[in-house]
């Protein structure tokens, strides 16, 4: 089937205020080609420009329609409700003003629709982080190029991928099982409309083609709904969402409302909890929500969940208050897990979370050695080293009998990892083990140009450890005293060579590269921009 012959498209692009990146989302839309009969911007009643730069491009390109609501709804349920009222063609795709649809998107997902017969197709998505153009895969593996699921329940993960434009729907669809969006100012009102979707046991065919390109932009003066945590509003939203979310799907499939709950713990929880922050008053604040609903959960759910997430669970339970151990709570919502000393042990002998909260720490001495949540410290050991110390976590490394550790870089932009050499790893009187690991900051700056990396280069830093029983770990480092030092390192390649380690949002070492003069100057700028942004957002 040809293109001219394919059923067509409506795209609903929805924005509000967003007057100098709307252009782009509806150019995008309209560059599908004809696969896309219509373009339906519904301007949720600006205060700004956006509703007259969207009629300047409609005057200039017919199959632009505009929608001009005449009262902001206070989210974005309404104006996508709005949107599906209009459409005409047989198929919906949803774009936000601040995103993108790639080049293809709307013919891929629509040729994957027609030939397996389905009423939801779904294709990959990216993150972009702007400005840096850092490409995050979203759900990276739970949609598998090619597959054809016949009933949600026969994969209730799907209930992990909550995007609403990420996908096609037959408009049919829609109108027979009556999906809308919540109306209003309902916060993550995708999370409902997507339950609903999964209720109406749709068949769901994959395209790996990439369909979606959600921009992220941290800095922005009106940042994104999802982004915009710093009272625990957001997450009070966030939790009720969930919670209906939760109920649509229980009440349609046992298999599905499970799935859901586990989800929220596996994902919704840590995401959150590892952003608490420092703020006593909003730690309060958040512990009681977060408990409350907690205490809703059936035992059978919170069992069903990954280890490191039923342990957060119970400790959250627990204590009625933040303890004073908190910070370790949020290191064990990190990903990778890591589970920071001291290790106190129950009446019994096992793994318990403190002496002052008895929290057992069950299943943690049956986990393979890859998924336990060790802690590795690094500190400095001259300027192109680090020292590291592995500790132990209840013997289960004694008996694994590390030997080697080899650094890991990871480009956060995308790409290959580079390794450095493996050295032995001796172990310490106290218990735990230690080595010096040396790397050289130029040859990984060379190796991140030949992969395309320019001016500033940031990179996650891990650590392998391989153990005399032939099983092996991977895990994050944890910076200590000293390592978190900006250096200017002379070079024969770059003349100066700038290194920045510095700590991630989850407490991992990281590191940042500028390569010459020029990649110098521009992280510095980009150092002072961050700061500016989080003055202003204060």
């Amino acid at each position: 089937m040809n293109s001219s012959n394919l059923p067509t498209v409506s795209v609903v692009v929805i924005a509000y205020n967003d007057a100098g990146l709307v252009g782009e989302a509806v150019s995008s839309a309209l560059a599908q080609g004809p696969v896309v009969a219509e373009v339906i911007a519904v301007d949720d009643a600006s205060s700004d420009s956006t509703g007259r730069v969207l009629d300047e491009l409609a005057a200039a390109h017919p199959r632009l329609k505009v929608v001009h609501r005449a009262d902001n709804s206070g989210g974005c349920g309404t104006p996508r409700n709005d949107g599906i009222a209009v459409a005409t063609s047989p198929y919906v795709l949803f774009l936000d003003s601040d995103d993108v649809l790639p080049p293809g998107a709307a013919e891929a997902l629509v040729r994957t629709a027609v030939l397996h017969g389905a009423p939801v197709t779904v294709g990959a998505a990216v993150r972009r982080e702007l400005p840096q153009h850092h490409d995050v895969p979203w759900m990276p593996g739970l949609h598998t190029p090619g597959e054809v699921v016949e009933r949600p329940a026969d994969r209730p993960e799907l209930v992990r991928d909550t995007l609403c434009v990420n996908k096609l729907y037959e408009r049919d669809f829609l109108e027979k099982h009556q999906l809308r969006f919540p109306d209003g100012r309902f916060t993550y009102e995708d999370f409902v409309f997507t339950a609903g979707v999964l209720a109406a046991a749709p068949r769901i065919a994959v395209t790996g083609e990439l369909v979606y390109v959600w921009h992220v932009r941290r800095d922005a003066a009106r940042v994104s709904i999802s982004l915009d945590r710093k009272d625990v509003g957001n997450w009070r939203s966030r939790i009720e969402a969930h919670r209906t979310a939760s109920g649509i799907l229980a009440d349609a499939s046992p298999e599905l409302g499970r799935a859901c709950q586990v989800k929220f713990l596996e994902y919704d929880l840590p995401m959150y909890l590892r952003e608490l922050g420092k703020d006593p008053e909003y730690q309060r604040a958040w512990w009681t929500l977060t408990r409350a609903y907690l205490d809703t959960f059936d035992e059978a759910d919170v069992a069903s969940a990954a280890p490191h997430a039923r342990w957060i669970v119970r400790v959250l339970r627990a204590a009625e208050t933040p303890p004073a151990d908190v910070e370790r709570l949020t290191r064990l919502a990190a990903d990778p897990p890591r589970l920071l000393p001291p290790y106190a042990s129950g009446p019994d002998g096992g793994p318990v979370w403190s002496a002052e909260l008895p929290v057992e720490l069950d299943g943690l001495l049956a986990l393979p050695t890859g998924d336990l949540p060790v802690t590795m410290d690094a500190e400095p050991a001259g300027r192109t080293a680090v020292r590291i110390r592995l500790h132990d976590l209840y013997g289960r490394l004694a008996a694994a009998a590390p030997q080697s550790a080899q650094l890991h870089f990871l480009p956060r932009a995308g790409g290959a990892p580079v390794l450095a050499k493996p050295v032995p790893l001796a172990p310490d009187p106290d218990g735990g083990w230690s080595a010096v690991l040396p790397f050289r900051p130029g040859d990984l700056a060379a190796t991140g140009r030949a992969q395309g990396l320019r001016r500033l280069q940031t990179w996650n830093v891990a650590v392998g450890v391989r153990c005399a029983d032939g099983s092996s770990l991977i895990t994050s480092l944890r910076p200590r005293a000293g390592l978190l030092r900006r250096r200017a390192l002379p070079s024969g390649r770059y003349g100066v060579l700038l290194t920045q380690p510095f700590r991630t949002g989850s407490g991992s070492l990281a590191l940042r590269l500028a390569p010459g003069a020029a990649g110098a100057m521009y992280l510095v700028r980009n150092r002072l921009h961050r700061a500016r942004a989080a003055r202003e957002s204060v």
